[in-house]
């Protein structure tokens, strides 16, 4: 009984370790908001263009789809490396877990 409580405490220890771990800063957040911003924006005006592009046919249906889906996918890539970045200053800014080295 005494092994499975240890392992009890120890898994909701380690539980509780990854939780906090996984928590984001407020900057991170807001920095992932603007970042799904760009995304919502990007595929708004992909959709406006693809209502446009149905009413055309034909070469210009194409193009006109061909330019939504460029516009879906710059936007992607730009909110992704917003995203990147945000989680790379949060990396920077969270405190080392690394023990302290008296000299």
């Amino acid at each position: 009984m005494k092994a499975l409580t240890k392992g009890v405490m120890l898994a909701t220890a380690a539980t509780l370790a990854l939780g906090l771990a996984a928590c984001d800063s407020k900057r991170e957040n807001a920095a992932e908001d603007r970042a799904d911003a760009v995304r919502d924006a990007a595929d708004a005006t992909a959709d406006a263009i693809d209502q446009s592009a149905a009413r055309m046919g034909g070469a210009a249906e194409d193009r006109m789809n061909n330019t939504a889906d460029a516009i879906r996918e710059s936007g992607e890539a730009k909110a992704d490396a917003m995203e990147d970045a945000a989680d790379r200053t949060a990396a920077r800014a969270a405190p080392s877990t690394a023990p302290r080295q008296n000299r």
